[in-house]
Protein backbone atom coordinates (compact mmCIF):
# COMPACT_ATOMS: atom_id res chain seq x y z
CA UNK A 1 0.00 0.00 0.00
CA UNK A 2 1.27 3.43 -0.90
CA UNK A 3 1.48 6.01 1.90
CA UNK A 4 -1.16 8.25 0.34
CA UNK A 5 -3.66 5.37 0.33
CA UNK A 6 -3.90 5.50 4.12
CA UNK A 7 -6.93 7.23 5.56
CA UNK A 8 -6.75 10.74 7.03
CA UNK A 9 -6.55 9.62 10.66
CA UNK A 10 -3.63 7.28 9.99
CA UNK A 11 -1.76 9.99 8.11
CA UNK A 12 -2.32 12.46 10.94
CA UNK A 13 -0.96 9.90 13.38
CA UNK A 14 2.15 9.36 11.25
CA UNK A 15 2.73 13.09 10.85
CA UNK A 16 2.51 13.54 14.61
CA UNK A 17 5.83 11.68 15.03
CA UNK A 18 7.70 14.12 12.77
CA UNK A 19 9.27 17.45 13.64
CA UNK A 20 8.09 20.65 11.95
CA UNK A 21 10.69 20.60 9.17
CA UNK A 22 10.07 16.95 8.33
CA UNK A 23 6.33 17.53 8.22
CA UNK A 24 6.74 20.39 5.78
CA UNK A 25 9.17 18.44 3.55
CA UNK A 26 6.78 15.52 3.35
CA UNK A 27 3.85 17.83 2.63
CA UNK A 28 5.56 19.14 -0.48
CA UNK A 29 5.48 15.73 -2.18
CA UNK A 30 1.78 15.70 -3.08
CA UNK A 31 -1.54 17.49 -2.57
CA UNK A 32 -2.96 14.85 -0.24
CA UNK A 33 -0.06 15.06 2.19
CA UNK A 34 -0.20 18.85 1.98
CA UNK A 35 -3.81 18.70 3.13
CA UNK A 36 -2.75 16.60 6.12
CA UNK A 37 0.01 19.09 6.96
CA UNK A 38 -2.55 21.92 6.99
CA UNK A 39 -5.00 20.02 9.20
CA UNK A 40 -5.30 22.07 12.45
CA UNK A 41 -5.65 18.89 14.51
CA UNK A 42 -1.98 18.15 13.85
CA UNK A 43 -0.85 21.35 15.56
CA UNK A 44 -1.92 21.16 19.20
CA UNK A 45 1.66 21.72 20.41
CA UNK A 46 4.37 24.07 19.15
CA UNK A 47 7.88 24.44 20.53
CA UNK A 48 10.37 26.96 19.14
CA UNK A 49 13.98 27.07 20.31
CA UNK A 50 14.56 30.48 18.75
CA UNK A 51 12.26 33.35 17.76
CA UNK A 52 13.95 33.24 14.34
CA UNK A 53 12.03 30.01 13.73
CA UNK A 54 8.81 32.02 13.83
CA UNK A 55 9.63 33.28 10.33
CA UNK A 56 9.40 29.81 8.81
CA UNK A 57 6.38 28.32 7.07
CA UNK A 58 6.75 24.90 8.67
CA UNK A 59 3.85 25.15 11.15
CA UNK A 60 0.16 26.02 11.30
CA UNK A 61 -1.63 28.20 13.84
CA UNK A 62 -5.22 27.35 14.63
CA UNK A 63 -7.87 26.64 17.22
CA UNK A 64 -6.32 23.24 17.99
CA UNK A 65 -3.18 24.77 19.52
CA UNK A 66 -3.04 24.02 23.25
CA UNK A 67 0.63 24.25 24.25
CA UNK A 68 3.07 26.90 23.02
CA UNK A 69 6.71 27.44 23.96
CA UNK A 70 9.09 30.06 22.56
CA UNK A 71 12.62 29.93 23.99
CA UNK A 72 15.81 31.68 23.02
CA UNK A 73 18.91 29.86 24.23
CA UNK A 74 21.55 31.98 22.46
CA UNK A 75 23.55 33.46 25.34
CA UNK A 76 25.27 35.98 23.07
CA UNK A 77 22.00 37.41 21.78
CA UNK A 78 20.44 37.31 25.24
CA UNK A 79 23.26 39.42 26.64
CA UNK A 80 22.50 42.11 24.06
CA UNK A 81 18.72 41.98 24.40
CA UNK A 82 18.89 42.16 28.18
CA UNK A 83 20.83 45.41 28.26
CA UNK A 84 18.72 48.47 28.99
CA UNK A 85 17.94 50.36 25.78
CA UNK A 86 19.69 53.54 26.89
CA UNK A 87 22.89 51.60 27.60
CA UNK A 88 23.09 49.85 24.23
CA UNK A 89 25.66 50.86 21.65
CA UNK A 90 24.63 51.53 18.03
CA UNK A 91 25.93 48.08 17.09
CA UNK A 92 23.85 46.42 19.81
CA UNK A 93 20.75 48.34 18.79
CA UNK A 94 21.28 47.21 15.21
CA UNK A 95 21.40 43.57 16.35
CA UNK A 96 18.15 43.96 18.25
CA UNK A 97 16.41 45.75 15.38
CA UNK A 98 16.59 42.58 13.30
CA UNK A 99 14.41 40.56 15.66
CA UNK A 100 12.82 42.79 18.31
CA UNK A 101 9.29 42.58 16.88
CA UNK A 102 9.32 38.88 15.97
CA UNK A 103 7.74 37.46 19.12
CA UNK A 104 5.31 40.35 19.58
CA UNK A 105 4.01 39.94 16.02
CA UNK A 106 3.72 36.19 16.49
CA UNK A 107 1.79 36.57 19.76
CA UNK A 108 -0.61 38.94 17.99
CA UNK A 109 -1.37 36.10 15.56
CA UNK A 110 -1.75 33.62 18.41
CA UNK A 111 -4.33 35.70 20.23
CA UNK A 112 -6.39 36.00 17.04
CA UNK A 113 -6.13 32.38 15.87
CA UNK A 114 -5.62 30.24 18.98
CA UNK A 115 -8.47 30.87 21.46
CA UNK A 116 -8.09 27.44 23.09
CA UNK A 117 -4.48 27.87 24.20
CA UNK A 118 -3.89 26.24 27.60
CA UNK A 119 -0.18 26.80 28.25
CA UNK A 120 2.24 29.54 27.21
CA UNK A 121 5.97 29.59 27.95
CA UNK A 122 8.21 32.49 26.88
CA UNK A 123 11.87 32.21 27.82
CA UNK A 124 14.62 34.63 26.90
CA UNK A 125 12.25 36.79 24.86
CA UNK A 126 13.85 40.08 25.85
CA UNK A 127 11.66 42.31 23.70
CA UNK A 128 8.15 41.24 24.63
CA UNK A 129 6.20 43.73 26.72
CA UNK A 130 3.46 43.66 29.32
CA UNK A 131 0.98 44.58 26.58
CA UNK A 132 1.94 41.50 24.55
CA UNK A 133 1.20 39.14 27.43
CA UNK A 134 -1.94 40.95 28.57
CA UNK A 135 -3.35 40.83 25.03
CA UNK A 136 -2.91 37.05 24.99
CA UNK A 137 -4.63 36.78 28.38
CA UNK A 138 -7.56 38.84 27.12
CA UNK A 139 -8.02 36.70 23.99
CA UNK A 140 -7.04 33.22 25.19
CA UNK A 141 -9.49 32.97 28.07
CA UNK A 142 -8.81 29.27 28.66
CA UNK A 143 -5.09 29.77 29.44
CA UNK A 144 -4.20 27.77 32.55
CA UNK A 145 -0.41 28.02 32.71
CA UNK A 146 1.82 31.02 32.07
CA UNK A 147 5.60 30.83 32.42
CA UNK A 148 7.79 33.86 31.74
CA UNK A 149 11.54 33.50 32.15
CA UNK A 150 14.27 36.07 31.57
CA UNK A 151 11.87 38.51 29.90
CA UNK A 152 13.39 41.82 30.95
CA UNK A 153 10.58 44.14 29.81
CA UNK A 154 7.96 42.36 31.89
CA UNK A 155 6.93 44.49 34.89
CA UNK A 156 4.34 44.56 37.66
CA UNK A 157 1.86 45.77 35.02
CA UNK A 158 1.87 42.26 33.61
CA UNK A 159 1.02 40.88 37.05
CA UNK A 160 -1.91 43.29 37.23
CA UNK A 161 -3.04 41.86 33.90
CA UNK A 162 -2.76 38.35 35.31
CA UNK A 163 -5.07 39.29 38.16
CA UNK A 164 -7.52 41.14 35.92
CA UNK A 165 -7.71 38.90 32.85
CA UNK A 166 -6.32 35.47 33.76
CA UNK A 167 -9.66 34.02 34.83
CA UNK A 168 -8.63 30.42 34.07
CA UNK A 169 -5.01 30.66 35.19
CA UNK A 170 -3.96 27.98 37.66
CA UNK A 171 -0.16 28.38 37.56
CA UNK A 172 2.01 31.44 36.91
CA UNK A 173 5.82 31.36 36.99
CA UNK A 174 7.81 34.58 36.62
CA UNK A 175 11.49 33.67 36.76
CA UNK A 176 14.54 35.94 36.34
CA UNK A 177 12.42 38.92 35.23
CA UNK A 178 14.30 41.75 36.89
CA UNK A 179 11.56 44.38 36.69
CA UNK A 180 9.13 42.40 38.81
CA UNK A 181 8.88 43.57 42.42
CA UNK A 182 7.92 41.91 45.69
CA UNK A 183 5.03 44.36 45.96
CA UNK A 184 3.71 43.28 42.57
CA UNK A 185 3.93 39.60 43.47
CA UNK A 186 2.20 40.21 46.78
CA UNK A 187 -0.59 42.17 45.13
CA UNK A 188 -1.45 39.50 42.58
CA UNK A 189 -1.20 36.82 45.29
CA UNK A 190 -3.76 38.68 47.37
CA UNK A 191 -6.12 39.32 44.46
CA UNK A 192 -5.87 35.81 43.03
CA UNK A 193 -5.02 33.44 45.90
CA UNK A 194 -6.11 30.45 43.83
CA UNK A 195 -3.22 30.85 41.40
CA UNK A 196 -0.06 28.84 42.09
CA UNK A 197 2.40 31.71 41.86
CA UNK A 198 6.19 31.41 41.91
CA UNK A 199 9.04 33.75 41.04
CA UNK A 200 12.63 32.53 41.09
CA UNK A 201 15.02 35.43 41.65
CA UNK A 202 12.74 37.94 39.87
CA UNK A 203 12.10 40.30 42.77
CA UNK A 204 15.68 39.98 44.04
CA UNK A 205 17.41 41.27 40.89
CA UNK A 206 18.49 44.83 40.11
CA UNK A 207 15.59 46.49 38.23
CA UNK A 208 15.98 48.86 35.31
CA UNK A 209 16.18 52.56 36.12
CA UNK A 210 15.45 55.31 33.63
CA UNK A 211 18.26 57.83 33.06
CA UNK A 212 16.24 60.70 34.54
CA UNK A 213 16.11 58.85 37.83
CA UNK A 214 19.85 59.49 38.18
CA UNK A 215 20.81 56.09 39.49
CA UNK A 216 24.06 56.14 41.46
CA UNK A 217 27.10 55.36 39.32
CA UNK A 218 27.87 52.24 41.33
CA UNK A 219 24.49 50.71 40.46
CA UNK A 220 24.85 51.53 36.78
CA UNK A 221 28.26 49.89 36.69
CA UNK A 222 26.79 46.79 38.29
CA UNK A 223 24.28 46.49 35.44
CA UNK A 224 26.94 47.01 32.77
CA UNK A 225 29.26 44.44 34.32
CA UNK A 226 26.40 41.98 34.77
CA UNK A 227 25.68 41.79 31.03
CA UNK A 228 29.14 42.43 29.61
Amino acid sequence: MHLTELNRECLLHLFSFLDKDSRRSLSLTCHRLREVFLDPRLWNLLHFISPCQLRRDNFVLGASLRYLTVCWYSSRVLQVCNIEDWLKSSFQKDICSKHEHLVSTFLAQVRLMCPNLLSLTLSGCGHITDRDVISVLQSCRKLRRLHLENCVRITDCCLEGVAAHGASLEEVKIDFCRNISQAGLKAVGERRPGIQLSAERSADMIPDSKPEERVPLRRTLQKVLLFS
